[in-house]
């Protein structure tokens, strides 16, 4: 669970961090997969080796976004003992996803057929304003004797969601990184996926967060330099380019179909894209949080928000002390995303434990009182200015035009900016979630379904708590097994059961279903 690094606001922060340590665990072979020290080790190397900026560099002509800056490097692989391989075997992994979670895991990855090789790279891309920076990504290589291994591959390009760790990397192949190797490289997709401009060796000092067409931009520059670097490596890609990404990278999966299909149609053909539990209707997730509903984690991300704002050119504030209560607002702009646990960040007094709003203060959401407290984040005055915009501009209120009112909250115009309820995709889209999550309401995927919907080009939605008659029968059950083993083993152990299934529901239960359920949905998509 997530409870320790709060999960974000409009999207996961540990996104498969909490439940997803299971599978990282359970991809921990006999000796273990030595992912902490791979962490530590590996982000203090790639922080120390994280271009500077200089006044000699920067006179330099920047490249074009995308040209492949370093790399493709090969990545070993770790294994305990210090020992460590270039390639994962099918036969290895399968051995493991066999014993993690009683099987359970097996019945979700799938038997492995491929082997896994994995690469960094970095690449030009552009900030929030559209200045010139840098990125890391990886790629994931399927190989092996199996004919679904061999030969040109679909690509499936990436998002991940969010974290706070300054230092992250998806070549490290943990966490969630090494959910998605075993989801779809494993079965024969060649994985494209960017870190994201403001972590591990880019050299931009924030991270543009939810910022749509930043972040649009950012996983086509990955793609663009992956295709430049893929030639090298021997590998072959087929004409299939799938688009997914959790939570956050639900959000992003979508912005970068809408940009593929809107300005550089005849670069990209998308074959198919997934959104899996991404904040997509930006604006009315926002309203609904300052109308007294926060979202688990909001304390960490909504500065991480604000701050992509500001640092793209959206004027929030003149000072962040007009929005942060004054204990916060000192430096919060340099605090995420982090070098620090944030546990630490909290008992430095950088970022409250939950409390968004003051105590005494309503409207408050039924179930929302950990966010109300003393010694809050937001100043009272700003939600009390940002309630009366929203009941004088009120947004939503036609499913076909929701983003049609004209606000005069910059925070709120920021937002209605980034809403993806503002183009007809022209590719098949899945949107995947689950009723009851607590990070990223599903409210997010019925908002987008209906305004797609409206617009003739309605596309797939699955509840994963809903039973219907559909392609997606069997995922639903294996869902629904995999709560009542979470709700069961908390009774076990003497916990809360109704707790345990909340703390793992968007982390672990929804994550790795819907991640399935998009794999079938581009199985599908791709005949």
């Amino acid at each position: 669970m997530c409870t320790r690094t709060p999960t974000p606001l409009l999207v996961p922060a540990c996104v498969m961090r909490a439940a997803v340590a299971t599978l990282a665990l359970a991809l921990t072979l006999a000796a273990g997969l030595a992912g902490a020290a791979d962490n530590g080790a590996g982000a203090a190397a790639e922080a120390a080796a994280r271009p500077a900026s200089s006044a000699s560099a920067m006179a330099l002509p920047a490249p074009p976004p995308g040209t492949l800056l370093d790399g493709p490097a090969l990545v070993p692989i770790p294994l305990g003992g210090g020992a460590s391989v270039d390639s994962l075997e099918p036969a290895t992994l399968g051995a493991v996803l066999r014993r993690a979670q009683g099987g359970a895991l097996m019945a979700v990855a799938g038997e492995p057929l491929c082997s896994i090789t994995v690469y960094k790279m970095r690449y030009a891309t552009g900030g929030g304003r559209g200045e010139a920076t840098d990125a890391g990504g990886v790629l994931m290589l399927p190989g092996g004797e199996d004919q679904r291994c061999m030969g040109p591959r679909p690509v499936l390009l990436y998002a991940h969601g969010t974290v706070l760790d300054r230092n992250f990397s998806m070549a490290r192949l943990n966490g969630e990184a090494r959910v998605v190797a075993a989801m779809f490289v494993a079965q024969g997709y060649i994985v494209v996926a960017p870190d994201y401009a403001g972590y591990g060796v880019s050299s931009l000092p924030y991270h543009p967060y939810l910022n749509a067409d930043q972040q649009s931009g950012d996983m086509i520059n990955a793609l663009r330099a992956a295709r430049a670097a893929l030639p090298r490596l021997g590998a072959r890609t087929s004409q299939k380019l799938f688009v997914t990404g959790y939570s956050q990278g639900g959000f992003v999966a979508l912005a970068t179909q809408r940009a593929m299909q809107e300005r550089y149609g005849d670069e990209f053909q998308v074959t198919a894209t997934a959104g899996l539990s991404g904040p997509y209707a930006l604006l009315q997730m926002a309203d609904d949080i300052f109308s007294g509903r926060p979202n688990v984690g909001i304390t960490a991300y909504l500065p991480l928000l604000t701050t992509a704002g500001q640092k793209s050119g959206a004027t929030l504030y003149t000072s962040p002390a007009e929005l942060y209560e004054e204990p916060y607002a000192d430096g919060i702009e340099s605090v995420l995303p982090a070098t620090q646990r944030m546990d630490d960040l909290i008992k430095q007094g950088k970022l409250p434990a939950g409390a968004l709003f003051a105590g005494d203060t309503p409207p408050q959401g039924e179930g929302a009182a950990t966010h109300f407290a003393d010694s809050n984040l937001v100043r009272t005055s700003y939600r009390k200015a940002y309630l009366q915009d929203v009941a004088a501009h009120p947004c939503g209120t036609d499913p076909a035009q929701p983003l049609a009112c004209h606000s005069a909250n910059r925070l709120r115009q920021w937002l209605q900016k980034n809403d993806l309820r503002s183009y007809q995709p022209r590719s098949p889209l899945l949107l995947c979630g689950g009723q009851r999550d607590p990070v990223v309401p599903f409210a997010n995927a019925s908002a987008a379904h209906d305004y797609f919907a409206a617009h003739g080009v309605a596309p797939q939605l699955l509840d994963l708590e809903m039973a219907v008659p559909d392609a997606y029968q069997a995922i639903r059950a294996g869902f629904a097994q995999a709560v009542e083993h979470t709700r069961a083993d908390a009774a076990a152990h003497d916990h809360d059961p109704h707790k345990a299934v909340l703390d793992n529901y968007h982390g672990r239960l929804v994550a790795q279903y819907c991640l399935m359920a998009a794999r079938e949905f581009f199985k599908m998509s791709g005949r």
